[in-house]
């Protein structure tokens, strides 16, 4: 994202909200994007205006830069800087390795200006990285083919779940200014340089990441400030990056959201302002709100969940036109409000999830369904994940205490689950890393666990699989918790609504009402970053309670 105003190598402004008390100023040195619902999103601004700096300000720590892309992989220096790691456990019988598209071309991007260092987007690092002395390339693994005993992704981002990750800096003054505000969840942005945060108070918030990553000065980190708010007029039902996201690219950094009573909004990353508006309507010809959202994975159209449909608009056409696909034809299908999205990276198929406790399986030309998983959740779905082979989903729930694991080559078969706690109706997010190896989810209880699902039973039995790490993250509900694209850096967004149970007779108040005992009350609203690779330098700090370790 944009650095602060007058911070920039080009000497360009940022967006609007760069300064927490000027948000909704306009930008200093770029002029305004058009707004309406006839403006495409692939517009670029007039000729000659000077574009806002997006790239992360690491002019001035290069060497701290140099040092980050040394250990993720793309010098041979990974064999100096990168600890060795415990043996991989075999892999699950029949899992393939990841799938590549023909003629997929992995983007750079130049960082230092010269063109000395390029940066890999989109997850990409360490795909071609040198292996250690001694390692097997993926295609000299047993079968030909790097499926088994070959290092992982997560090995190349540098993911170590053999320690306990240390947290870096967070945020927390920003939610505490406004009662009964709590987070809602977290996501990385595609490129990596930023994080999207949703809370109760209907905001988005957009922070940077901290340059001083690069540099490897933790002991200097700061308290995180949002350089971005968008508000929305009530709330937030759900929202996501666009997937070609790039912070050098402006026509690309924009985000879609939707909330109550409100058509879906397309904002815009720099400025802060709405680009665009999607206008779903129903059959009375009312404005009805989406209640969940995703891009396709080429960023083309974007699919938007309601009671029983799903309709698909174009992200360069705004406006009403959108097709619309039903999920239950001839009283037979997926019923129920469809509240979450996931697309399979290798095959043109979508799933839905539904609060009617099920997750249905489509075709991506027309919407056909292909199949129907059977009902095995306690509570309506809230949230489902494909595996970056496309052969396995996740699928969690409100009110559910796990996460299962579907083979989609054999639709109906729950391979594994994964307890968590999960007490409320709240939605609690997971994430995967970009090998699919770990998953990781936090809880009701504030507790982070991480699952490797290459400890699953070979032979395919349904077992519940046993964390491999749990570490208190927050002192209440951890509601979201997404893995950086390349780098080994975790974020959680905690919180949640609090009832607490009103005191005793003789402590009521004035007027006969009941007084809370502030000890009863828990919370803990915060945003926070964390280091999950090797190599973290030691906190000059006290020690952090939150990082205590929870046995299984």
């Amino acid at each position: 994202m944009s650095e602060t105003a007058g911070g920039g190598e080009s000497g360009g402004a940022t967006g609007a909200g760069q300064d927490p008390e000027g948000d909704n100023e306009p930008p200093h040195q770029a002029p305004p994007l058009p707004e309406g619902d006839d403006f495409e999103v692939g517009a670029t601004l007039d000729e000659g205006a000077t574009l806002p700096a997006k790239r992360p300000r690491i002019s001035e720590e290069e060497q701290g830069l140099e040092q980050v892309v040394e250990m993720l992989g793309e010098t041979p220096a990974q064999v100096v800087l990168l600890q060795e790691g415990p043996a991989s456990p075999p892999q699950r019988t029949g899992e393939p390795k990841q799938c590549v598209e023909e003629g997929q071309v992995r983007e750079e991007v130049s960082v230092s200006g010269e063109g000395e260092e390029e940066w890999p987007q989109n997850g990409d690092v360490g795909h071609d990285a040198p292996t250690e002395e001694g390692e097997a390339k993926p295609e000299d693994g047993p079968n030909g083919d790097g499926s088994a005993d070959s290092p992982s992704e997560a090995q190349c981002v540098g993911l170590d779940f053999t320690q306990n990750p240390q947290m870096l800096t967070g945020s927390c003054t920003e939610f505490s200014n406004l009662p009964e505000n709590y987070l809602k969840g977290c996501k990385w942005a595609p490129d990596g340089s930023c994080i999207l945060t949703n809370s109760a108070d209907n905001v988005l918030r957009v922070y940077n990441l901290p340059p001083e990553i690069y540099s490897y000065n933790w002991d200097l980190l700061p308290e995180m400030s949002p350089v971005l708010r968008m508000a929305e007029g009530d709330t937030i039902y759900d929202y996501c990056w666009y997937p070609k996201m790039n912070s050098l690219d402006a026509d690309t950094c924009f985000l879609a959201s939707s909330s109550r009573d409100n058509p879906v909004h397309l904002w815009d990353a720099f400025y802060g302002k709405v680009r665009a508006s999607f206008r779903p309507y129903n059959h009375l010809d009312e404005l009805t709100a989406a209640h969940s959202l995703c891009f396709s994975p080429d960023g083309s159209k974007l699919y938007c969940g309601f009671d029983k449909t799903v309709r698909v608009f174009y992200t360069d056409r705004p406006g009403r036109d959108c097709e619309e696909w039903p999920t239950v034809v001839k009283k037979q299908g997926q019923s129920g409000i469809i509240s979450c999205f996931g697309f399979s990276p290798c095959q043109s198929v979508y799933a839905c999830g539904s609060y009617s406790r099920c997750a249905g399986l489509y075709s991506c030309q027309d919407g056909s369904q292909l199949a129907l998983l059977p009902t095995r959740h306690h509570g309506g779905l809230t949230h489902l994940l494909f595996s970056p082979d496309g052969n396995y989903l996740y699928t969690g729930g409100r009110k559910d205490p796990e996460i299962l694991c579907w083979d989609l080559r054999d639709p109906g078969k729950v391979l594994f689950s994964l307890k968590r706690n999960v007490a409320t109706n709240q939605r609690i997010y997971f994430d995967l890393d970009p090998s699919g190896r770990y998953l990781l989810s936090g809880d009701t209880g504030g507790v982070v666990s991480v699952w490797d699902t290459l400890t699953a039973p070979p032979n395919g039995d349904e077992e519940l699989l046993q964390p491999q790490l749990r570490f208190n993250a927050h002192w209440d509900c951890t509601n979201g918790i997404s893995i950086h694209p390349f780098m080994p850096l975790l974020a959680t967004s905690s919180g949640q609504r609090q009832f607490p149970s009103p005191g005793e007779s003789d402590s009521e108040g004035e007027g006969g009402e009941a007084v809370m005992s502030p000890q009863e009350i828990r919370q803990d609203n915060a945003l926070s970053l964390w280091w999950a690779g090797p190599l973290a330098p030691a906190p000059e700090g006290g020690p952090e309670p939150s990082t205590e370790v929870v046995e299984a």
